[in-house]
């Protein structure tokens, strides 16, 4: 998985008056405004027909290859796995994949609801605890197979609700009704578990990795 809310930071100065002028009445100070603009401002998040896919899959893999932290070197290879796991994905009964965009695409998350049994189970085998069996069991589990956005949506206005990954997640759950996404990652890609915990996902365990099983992957889950 991999993780563009430009910033536009405000500032106010204080202007100086002539020398036996009043200075100007002052004013209660109003509520500032948050820095950075809104993405909501210019990036449409819609989700794609299966068909719209197909006729996306070069556009797809450029932003994966953009996105994905690899120099050029390696975002043939890199392309081509994301691709071949994204064809994989979109069989899945129930899966669902969002663009964010403007004149261009800037970004995509996708993933599939699951079910108390089926080949979802692939990878997440001694990880889930009873109650998000429960929840797979009763429909209300989603499985974010991926949320690819620019660089900066990692390191800028990570907490806020426009924050464009924190939106195509919860976009993502609210459409399938999900209470809880769960998603995997490699344990060594530190720099995605970062991000993922930035957007206000957690361990599986609890909130420290002391604890986690052992193996080359971790969970983590997303409650709404």
């Amino acid at each position: 998985m991999t993780v563009n809310a430009p910033a536009a930071p405000t500032t106010t100065e204080l202007l100086g008056h002539p020398v036996g002028s009043h200075p100007p009445a002052t004013r209660k100070p109003g509520p500032r405004p948050e820095r950075g603009s809104s993405p909501r401002e210019g990036q449409r998040v819609r989700p794609l027909t299966r068909r719209q896919i197909e006729d996306h899959l070069q556009e797809l893999g450029d932003l994966y290859a953009e996105t994905s932290g690899g120099g050029p070197w390696a975002w043939n290879q890199a392309r081509g796995d994301f691709l071949r796991r994204l064809a994989a994905d979109v069989r899945r009964p129930g899966f669902e994949l969002l663009i964010a965009e403007t004149t261009t695409l800037t970004g995509c998350a996708y993933g599939f609801p699951v079910r108390g049994d089926g080949p979802w189970w692939e990878g997440f085998d001694g990880y889930l605890p009873g109650r998000l069996l429960r929840l797979a069991a009763s429909g209300r589990l989603f499985v974010i197979s991926g949320i690819h956005v620019p660089s900066r949506v990692r390191r800028q206005n990570q907490d806020r609700a426009w924050n464009l990954a924190r939106r195509l997640q919860k976009r993502l759950l609210t459409d399938h009704g999900a209470a809880v996404a769960v998603t995997l990652v490699n344990r060594s890609d530190h720099r995605n578990v970062e991000a993922l915990r930035s957007w206000g996902w957690r361990y599986i365990e609890g909130d420290t990795p002391r604890t986690a099983p052992l193996g080359p992957f971790r969970v983590l889950v997303l409650e709404t």
